[in-house]
């Protein structure tokens, strides 16, 4: 076999039976599409209908640099420390926060789709909770709290990852 390879540079398959050939091509086909279901998943945020219950909770421990913008989902949210309390704005409105207080940002509906097909469709609502700072950056315990149950390496597509989300 190795003399077939090194004179055509490639895999001799003629000794393979019909199956083995069938199922090498099969793991070949999921494979691809594997590799560009991934490419395409894509998390929209939009804003959220209203009412939906928050019944699945899945908790972060983030740093948010102070006084650089991060955006979780179409949320911009800037923090600016002073001693024990903090400033923070979240899509315009700004609210001073101290150690322990927390702050709740509006509900938002994300949907989630794979190859241009909805998967998810879901709302959901987050909660910073101020925890100090640690040198330039200011903690959080962040709660995401969604409507449906959702995969956590879905919502973690959500949190830039300059946040340094820790899952608690």
């Amino acid at each position: 076999m190795t003399d077939t390879m090194e004179e055509t540079g490639s895999l001799d398959t003629s000794g393979w039976s019909t199956g083995t050939k069938v199922l090498v091509g099969v793991i070949a086909i999921v494979a691809i599409i594997a590799v560009i279901a991934i490419a395409t998943l894509t998390v929209a945020v939009l804003e959220s209908q209203g009412g939906a219950a928050f019944p699945y909770t899945t908790n972060y421990r983030v740093s948010l640099p102070d006084g650089e913008p991060v955006t979780i989902g179409n949320t911009r949210i800037v923090v600016m420390t002073y001693n024990d309390e903090i400033v923070t704005e979240v899509d315009g409105v700004k609210e001073k926060l101290v150690t322990g207080q927390e702050r709740v940002i509006s509900p938002h509906h994300a949907r989630v789709t794979v190859l241009g097909v909805p998967l998810i469709d879901t709302d959901f609502q987050i909660t910073l909770k101020y925890l100090g700072t640690s040198g330039t950056d200011a903690l959080f315990d962040m709660n995401v709290r969604t409507s449906k149950q959702v995969p956590e390496m879905l919502i973690r597509r959500l949190i830039p990852p300059g946040m340094n989300a820790q899952a608690v």
